[in-house]
């Protein structure tokens, strides 16, 4: 029977149904406040009534003494404090982002325990996890019995290694309802209960994770002013037009290395959707098509090396670009000596307002999709990897007590709240917002230095519920994300480059990463290996002489095989013949 129930659960497509339960998702749950509730809320001296849930230690009714829950009841209407105070860890992101506050001790942590953790007796500590490589993190803190109460990544594969290394617990989902109903129904309406069983076990919760089908976050900015100058009025498509800007930029004299580069830097590099066969092939796709282990020796990989070997060679990157950080990268395109940059764009976004400070007549574009384009030269095509239909996936830790996992979930519900989440990832009006005109919040490009927010709108605190701010409409979200404070106003782009994506992904050159219901042991075991081995074989490739190419990439690509690449790709096929694998949509 077990094995019935996770066919019919997890070898299912990423169906349209999942994609229009996302998106109408997106609207039903916009984080839109009323004016007077926002007020109350932003001033950080305390919440509303209906942000803190509480019920006050004379309210009526018996409470189940281990949960601060009254018995019966379902949601906040029901919390009580804890009669024993309670330690909930919630882990946090230490990116050593420039201008970002100490992740565990600040305004905002310190506005979260007042809000939530004083009213319900919860002490609320803040793990710092190296976002670089979270792995080692986690299993150091196992090692010593310190997990957080909760365990929290964007990648399948990291929570089953948790799953399979017994960090977790299974949690039972009607309990979890019952504590966190918000949050639940808003599960069940994404279609995301699916998602939360590993190995016939419960171990998952799923965050939403609005537009997912458009990485519209993702951005590369380039110098507008020096292109103009060349006498192109867009950035072009094909790699032979690219390819001429690069060199005329050094020949020109604008900078020496128009690409910079940088080394390789954890899991999820190198990723070759640009050069895989479309329609994919479903098998193909389940073996090889997951981003956290690079897929040397397939095709794919072997056309995106070649693509960087070229670069290389041309001398597009610095030759000494696997010694070089994004911060090395971020500092040369301010200082004119990078001809483009990739990153995310938020409200605040360093870089651009670093360059504008330094250049006031420069100008930045930003690379906007408008539509499929397939270079048939080349054998690409501008395919990327859509986010996963959900945000975070949680787990809760084997090494919390029974307390500390109902505080956990209480959090997850509370967060979820409309007044407490629109104060978390906007700030104190005034402070870090002004309203605009059509009555939506806009973040003010200089906050007040007491309330400044973490990394992208303080998101490291809030994912546990929701992936990006939202305010219910495409063009107001977008808007939200387009940097503030600057010369140029990138939202119409942002918002193009939105539409663009959508009709690529619509076209078929977008699909989710293959999801596995059974843990793939291999890829536990051998992924930090390999992607460590991927790292020097690649840095062997894209220096080589183009001619050695391709001999070196047969050679190299069979000692990945054997380091256990082969042990990996097997056991997907396995698991994706026993139908213990989503589809390809």
């Amino acid at each position: 029977m077990k094995k019935t129930y996770l066919q019919r659960l997890f070898a299912m497509t990423l169906a349209s149904a999942m994609i229009m339960g996302t998106l109408s998702g997106c609207g039903n749950n916009a984080t839109e406040t009323d004016s007077t509730q926002t007020t109350d809320n932003a001033s950080g001296t305390g919440t509303t009534d209906n942000t803190s849930g509480n019920t006050g230690t004379d309210a009526a009714g018996a409470t189940d003494s281990a949960s601060g829950q009254e018995s019966g009841a379902v949601g906040m209407e029901g919390w009580e404090p804890f009669a024993e105070n309670v330690t909930l860890t919630i882990p946090v992101y230490d990116r050593g982002a420039a201008g970002v506050p100490d992740v565990t001790n600040n305004y905002w942590t310190k506005w979260i325990q007042e809000n939530f953790g004083d009213v319900y007796n919860i002490t609320v500590e803040f793990e710092p996890i190296t976002r670089t490589d979270v792995l080692t993190s986690y299993n150091m803190l196992a090692t010593v019995g310190e997990l957080p109460t909760i365990l929290m990544e964007y990648d399948f594969d990291k929570l089953a290694e948790w799953g399979d290394k017994g960090y977790l617990i299974e949690y039972d989902l009607d309990e979890f309802a019952r504590i966190a109903p918000t949050y639940y129904e808003r599960m069940v309406e994404l279609d995301q209960i699916k998602y939360t069983e590993l190995n016939g076990s419960r171990y998952f919760v799923l965050a939403e994770r609005p537009y997912f089908n458009a990485t519209y976050t993702s951005i590369t900015w380039y110098r507008q002013d020096w292109l103009e100058e060349l006498g192109y009025t867009e950035w072009p498509a094909t790699w032979d037009e690219q390819k001429e800007i690069y060199q005329r930029l050094i020949d020109e004299g604008y900078c020496q290395y128009p690409l910079g580069g940088e080394m390789i830097n954890g899991v999820g590099s190198d990723k070759n959707y640009e050069f895989r066969t479309y329609p994919q092939d479903e098998l193909e796709w389940a073996m090889y098509g997951d981003y956290q282990i690079p897929a040397l020796s397939t095709d794919a990989q072997r056309e995106w090396l070649r693509r960087e070997n070229e670069k290389y060679n041309l001398g597009f990157f610095n030759p000494e670009y696997y010694v070089r950080d994004a911060e090395t990268n971020k500092a040369d395109f301010v200082s004119g000596n990078m001809f483009q940059l990739w990153g995310y764009t938020s409200a605040n976004v360093d870089f651009l307002t670093a360059f504008y400070e330094q250049n006031p007549d420069g100008k930045i574009g930003m690379f906007i999709t408008k539509d499929a384009v397939v270079d048939e030269k080349y054998g690409s095509v501008n395919a990327f990897r859509p986010w996963d239909p959900f945000g975070m996936m949680i787990g809760f830790s084997s090494q919390a007590t029974e307390d500390e996992v109902k505080a956990a979930m209480m959090y997850m519900e509370w967060m979820t709240q409309e007044d407490v989440l629109f104060t978390m990832q906007w700030g104190v009006e005034g402070k870090n917002f002004e309203y605009g005109e059509d009555g939506n919040p806009v973040s003010l490009a200089e906050a007040d230095p007491e309330y400044t927010q973490g990394f992208s709108n303080s998101k490291d605190y809030w994912c546990v519920t929701i992936e990006s701010r939202s305010l219910g409409s495409v063009e107001a979200d977008m808007a939200a994300v387009a940097p503030a404070g600057l010369p140029v106003d990138y939202t119409q782009d942002i918002i193009d480059n939105y539409y663009g994506l959508v009709k690529v992904y619509e076209k078929g050159y977008a699909n989710s990463d293959c999801k596995f219901a059974v843990v793939i042991k291999a890829s536990s075991e051998l992924q930090q290996s390999l992607c460590e081995l991927y790292a020097e074989y690649r840095d062997q490739l894209v220096t080589c002489p183009p001619d050695q190419f391709d001999a070196l990439y047969d050679e190299l690509s069979q000692k990945y095989l054997d380091a256990g690449y082969q042990e990996v790709v097997d056991e997907r096929r396995e698991a994706y013949e026993a139908g213990y694998t989503t589809k390809l949509e």
